[in-house]
């Protein structure tokens, strides 16, 4: 029994800091532009991220083929070279399909899934618990929930996470909730191992501080240094110079929520690292938007040489 705990903690210890949801480049003829994303991987490897998040909210998944999910896992696994874990969107609102993008994601060389609560469908505490164990059972790979209220309407009851969460599969939630206080209230009736990550970027200092493991971040994708940098100070103890770090963040945050992914597609845009072609119903930036983005980024440039001085 205590190997097996070990062997949980073990698997499960790599899902921690501020981990990117990477958006999912496309070519002006409306297919992924591989060299786009992997340079997207390669710069957070370099940047010391934990995992990647591939084909997930920030990748538009709800407009990704099947064969496109699958290719996004092939590619962030061959430039990733097991340097870091490949953690694949496998979500769906029918669970015979999520089950076949869990078997698929695997086959294509993802490290963990992540299966967000059935939307539109809103299914009873019953139906949302016996779909995650027909994903984690059609799958070896670690499952990690994505809990998000605002996208799917019905959320995952305090009471079936806790059941879920018994599961050795089961490693972790994505907590969209952006609430600290859930965190607090969960975190005892949880196994240790269990891993919680918010999914929100301006709570993330707070929700770390409290006792979370980290952020499941679209402002990383942006300046991955700088998030790596405040993980860095919160797990040495650096409280201070965490919270100077993330402030500079927030302004940024708050924009790429605002309009996402349009707006985080158009930040990497004006970095030079991909197209800010997005796949309807999600359109581009208007011109009002793009000038608030475009500002907030220059300013957060403007601070990092002043920091450098």
């Amino acid at each position: 029994m205590t190997a097996k705990v070990t062997s949980k903690a073990d698997s499960a210890a790599w899902l921690s800091g501020f981990i990117p949801d990477l958006p999912t480049p496309f070519n002006h003829r409306d297919e992924i532009d591989a060299d786009a994303f992997g340079r997207l991987c390669e710069r957070q490897i370099a940047a010391g991220a934990s995992a990647l998040v591939v084909g997930e909210t920030a990748g538009e998944s709800s407009t990704l083929e099947p064969a496109e999910r699958a290719q996004l896992v092939r590619i962030a696994a061959s430039v990733a070279r097991k340097r870091i874990r490949i953690i694949a969107g496998a979500g769906s609102n029918a669970t015979d399909r999520a089950v076949t993008f869990a078997r698929a994601a695997e086959e294509a060389g993802a490290d963990a899934i992540m299966s967000v609560v059935p939307y539109y469908n809103k299914p009873m505490p019953q139906g949302m618990a016996a779909h995650f164990r027909a994903v984690a059972a059609a799958t070896t790979l670690p499952v990690i929930l994505h809990d998000i209220l605002a996208r799917t309407v019905k959320g995952l009851a305090d009471e079936t996470l806790v059941e879920l969460a018994a599961s050795p599969r089961i490693i972790g939630l994505r907590d969209g909730s952006s609430d600290v206080a859930r965190l607090r209230r969960l975190r005892p009736r949880l196994p240790a191992t269990f891993r919680m990550l918010t999914g929100d970027d301006t709570v993330s200092l707070a929700y770390i501080a409290a006792g979370g493991d980290g952020c499941i971040s679209s402002v990383s994708n942006v300046a991955p240094d700088l998030c790596v940098a405040v993980a860095r100070h919160l797990r040495e103890g650096r409280l201070y110079q965490a919270r100077e770090l993330h402030q500079r963040l927030v302004p940024l945050a708050t924009l790429l929520e605002r309009e996402h992914p349009a707006a985080l597609k158009f930040a990497l845009a004006l970095l030079g690292f991909m197209q800010p072609v997005t796949r309807l119903p999600i359109v581009q930036l208007g011109t009002t938007a793009k000038a608030e983005l475009a500002q907030a980024m220059a300013e957060l440039a403007d601070e990092y040489l002043a920091a450098a001085q």
